[in-house]
């Protein structure tokens, strides 16, 4: 049985997020949505949980609270894409879906290409694509360089 992955994520606005990620291209699973919060199917195998901040808490222990609109990231999610012009198409429709740039594209090292956006809550996803054969290239170049 493949390993499922749900990321719960709290949100100020139901609509607004749910938006957002249909607008990325993403389905809404409605058996596992309703008032208080949205699956968003990513694939068969990655879900996101949006749910209404007083639903989200009812998770929480020891009166914990969700931090949203705060600068403290508690956690990064990151999403593969099949090219870097996918990379691209997902960060235009981020910004188009009301959510923004939170690092602007670039090439970390040859044969990887990224970029973060931040949906309306401010949950960051690093967008990354990465090409196996210039990575495994570029390490091999290192290692070389290293013994020299």
């Amino acid at each position: 049985m493949d390993r499922m992955i749900f990321a719960n994520l709290p949100v100020s606005d139901l609509q607004k997020a749910t938006d957002f990620y249909l607008g990325l291209g993403f389905t809404l699973n409605p058996d596992f949505s309703s008032d208080d919060g949205s699956c968003i199917v990513i694939s068969d195998t990655i879900f996101v949980m949006l749910l209404k901040q007083d639903f989200f808490s009812g998770f929480l222990a020891d009166g914990s609270t969700p931090h949203l609109g705060s600068n403290a990231k508690e956690v990064l999610n990151c999403l593969t894409a099949s090219s870097a012009e996918e990379v691209d198409d997902l960060v235009a429709k981020a910004q188009a879906s009301g959510g923004s740039v939170y690092l602007p594209a670039k090439e970390s090292m040859p044969g990887m290409y990224g970029a973060s956006i931040a949906d309306p809550d401010g949950h960051v996803w690093e967008l990354l694509w990465m090409s196996q054969d210039a990575v495994a290239e570029h390490e091999h170049q290192e290692a070389r360089a290293a013994q020299a």
